[in-house]
C-alpha cells in the first residue's frame, strides 16, 4: 500500500505545482490574489463550492455519525443541505447586488460599510475566527490521525498535523485564492470517486445493501429510526441544524466570497443546484460506511473504525487512493477556510495596498499556527464539532440580512447578535449551561433572536417607507 500511496501522492503534489505555478503567474494584482480576479465560471465555482462543503469532515465525520446515531444523519445533513440549495439563490441574488452597488472586499468589510460603524466588521470576523479555528482544526485532527494509522512507525500524528499546516501556508501564499480553487476542483472529483468505491465496497463486504442493513435491523435496530440509539435526532436538534446549515452561505466567509467571485448570476445558479445533487451523491455512500462499521465494529473508537473501514478492509490501491483522497480534501478545505480568514482581515485594514497585503500573508501564517495548536487537542467527534462551528456563526446572520435588505440597516442588529453570539459561545465552553430543562440552548436563542431580528427588521422597513 505504500507504494500505491507514494504514487498517488506525487500525482497529486504535481497537480498542486501545476495549479499554484499557473494561479501566481496569473497574480499580478490584490484583485486577483484575493478574488481570482472575480470571473469564476460555472464548472469550477461548483467545485470549489462543493469541495469546501464537503471535506474531510464528510469523508470521515459523517460514517461515523451514521454508525454511533443511524439514519438521522441523513435528515441531519442531506435534508439540511437541500434547504441550503435554494437558500442560495436568493441570496446569491442579493449578495452580489449589494456587492455591486458598494464594492466588495470581503463580508465583515461590506457589514462596517453598510452600517457605518467598523465595530459591525469586527464582529463578524470574531464570529468567524472563533468559530472557523476549531472547524479547520478538526479536519486537520481527523486526517492527521488516518495517516499515523496508514503509515505506522513512520511519524506520530502531530507531525502529520506540522506537515500539513506547512504545505497549507506555502500553497495559499505562493497561488491565491485561484489555486485553492483549482485544488478544490481536484479535491471535489476525487472525493467523489474514493467514497463511491470504499461504500460499494462496504456493502461488498457485508453481503450487500440488504444483509448489511438486514444485519444492523438485528444487531442495532434504533440505528434505523429517530431519534437513534443515542436519542440524538430530536426536532430541536435537527431543526436548529437545518438553519445552522442553510445559513452557511451567509455566515462563512469562505462560501460567501465564493458567490460574489462567480461571473455571473446564472453561473451562481447552476452552481447552487449542481451543489444539490452532488450532497446526495457524497453523503449517500458515507451512510454505507457508516452501516458496515455498525455491524464490524460498533465498540470501536472513531480512529480504529475509521483506519479499518477505509484502509484495512480496502484493497492496497483502494486504501491508498482514500488517503491521498482525504489528505486532499483536509488541503483544500483547511486552505479555503484561513485564506477566508485573511481576506477578512485584509477587509477590515486600511492604507497603502502594499502594506495590506503584507499583513495579510502575514495573518495567514499566524491563523495557520493557531490551528496547528487547536487540532493537537481537538476531540475525535467530527460531525458534532462541525456543527458547533455552522451554528455559532449562524448567530450573526441577522446582521449580513440586514445589510444585504436595508440601505440603512438597524444598528440594534448588531446588539441582539452579538448578545446570542457570546450567549451560544458561553454555552459551549461551559461557563452557562447548554439546556433550559427539556430545551436546548441553540434551539431557544433561533427561537428569540429570530423572532426579534423579524420584528426588528419589519419595524425598520415601515419607518423607512413612511418617512
Amino acid at each position: 500500500m505504500i507504494t500505491w500511496i507514494a504514487v498517488f501522492f506525487a500525482i497529486f503534489i504535481g497537480l498542486l505545482f501545476l495549479a499554484s505555478y499557473k494561479s501566481y503567474n496569473k497574480n499580478r494584482t490584490a484583485n486577483e490574489y484575493i478574488f481570482a480576479g472575480s470571473n469564476i465560471g460555472a464548472v469550477l465555482g461548483f467545485l470549489t463550492f462543493a469541495a469546501a462543503l464537503f471535506s474531510a469532515f464528510t469523508f470521515m465525520g459523517m460514517p461515523d455519525f451514521f454508525r454511533n446515531h443511524g439514519v438521522g444523519a441523513w435528515i441531519f445533513l442531506a435534508f439540511s443541505d437541500g434547504f441550503m440549495v435554494f437558500f442560495i439563490l436568493w441570496f446569491g441574488y442579493k449578495l452580489r447586488r449589494k456587492a455591486k452597488a458598494i464594492g466588495y472586499n470581503g463580508v465583515a468589510g461590506m457589514m462596517s460599510q453598510c452600517y457605518g460603524i467598523k465595530w459591525a466588521g469586527y464582529l463578524v470576523f470574531l464570529s468567524s475566527f472563533i468559530f472557523l479555528i476549531p472547524y479547520v482544526a478538526i479536519q486537520i485532527r481527523g486526517i492527521s490521525i488516518f495517516l499515523e494509522a496508514a503509515v505506522p512507525f513512520a511519524l506520530p500524528s502531530w507531525i502529520w498535523s506540522a506537515l500539513i499546516v506547512v504545505m497549507m501556508i506555502v500553497y495559499a501564499e505562493i497561488g491565491g485564492l485561484k489555486a485553492i480553487m483549482y485544488s478544490d476542483a481536484i479535491q471535489g472529483l476525487l472525493l467523489l470517486v474514493v467514497i463511491w468505491i470504499i461504500g460499494i465496497s462496504c456493502l461488498d463486504l457485508g453481503g450487500g445493501m440488504r444483509a448489511v442493513f438486514g444485519d444492523v435491523a438485528e444487531k442495532n435496530p434504533e440505528l434505523l429510526s429517530l431519534p437513534g440509539p443515542n436519542k440524538l435526532f430530536g426536532p430541536q436538534f435537527l431543526i436548529t441544524s437545518a438553519i445552522a446549515i442553510f445559513m452557511i452561505p451567509a455566515t462563512q466567509p469562505q462560501f460567501t466570497t465564493r458567490l460574489v467571485v462567480m461571473k455571473s448570476l446564472k453561473s451562481v445558479h447552476t452552481m447552487a443546484f449542481a451543489v444539490g445533487f452532488f450532497a446526495i451523491l457524497v453523503i449517500l455512500p458515507t451512510a454505507f460506511i457508516g452501516m458496515y462499521g455498525a455491524i464490524e465494529y460498533p465498540e470501536a473508537s472513531t480512529s480504529d473504525f475509521l483506519s479499518s473501514a477505509l484502509l484495512f478492509d480496502q484493497a492496497n490501491p483502494v486504501a491508498a487512493l482514500a488517503v491521498v483522497g482525504l489528505f486532499a480534501a483536509c488541503l483544500s478545505t483547511t486552505n479555503a477556510q484561513i485564506f477566508a480568514l485573511g481576506t477578512e482581515l485584509r477587509s477590515l485594514l486600511s492604507g497603502e495596498e502594499k502594506k495590506v497585503m503584507s499583513i495579510t500573508k502575514v495573518s495567514l501564517l499566524v491563523f495557520s499556527l493557531i490551528v496547528l495548536l487547536f487540532s493537537l487537542v481537538m476531540g475525535d467527534e467530527l460531525a458534532l464539532l462541525a456543527r458547533v462551528s455552522f451554528t455559532g456563526t449562524s448567530m450573526i446572520a441577522p446582521v449580513v440580512f440586514g445589510a444585504l435588505l436595508f440601505n440603512h440597516p438597524p444598528k440594534i442588529l448588531l446588539i441582539t447578535s452579538a448578545i446570542a453570539f457570546f450567549i451560544f459561545l458561553g454555552s459551549v465552553v461551559g461557563v452557562l449551561p447548554d439546556h433550559f430543562g427539556i430545551y436546548r440552548m441553540d434551539f431557544i436563542l433561533y427561537a428569540i433572536h429570530g423572532l426579534a431580528s423579524t420584528l426588528i427588521m419589519v419595524s425598520h422597513h415601515f419607518q423607512t417607507r413612511n418617512s
